[in-house]
């Protein structure tokens, strides 16, 4: 699992919400919060944002792990 998908899947059942109560809390809507808790590489970044902003993160470049 990439990290942003780990830290809002787990940020997010931190906080008691299902998938579709945190799309709902947070404006988004559930098949992105779905597709970026599942590693889909190709979501908006601005929508990663707003959602790392409910949890008061942003995305910020960082060095890609070796696999």
């Amino acid at each position: 699992m990439n990290p942003i998908a780990e830290f809002v899947k787990t940020n997010r059942k931190k906080a008691g919400h299902t998938q579709e109560e945190f799309a709902m809390r947070s404006g988004l809507g559930l098949r992105f919060v779905r597709d970026l808790e599942q590693g889909k590489e190709t979501v908006r970044m601005d929508k990663v944002n707003n959602t790392l902003e409910m949890f008061g993160a942003i995305a910020v470049p960082g060095r890609k792990e070796d696999k």
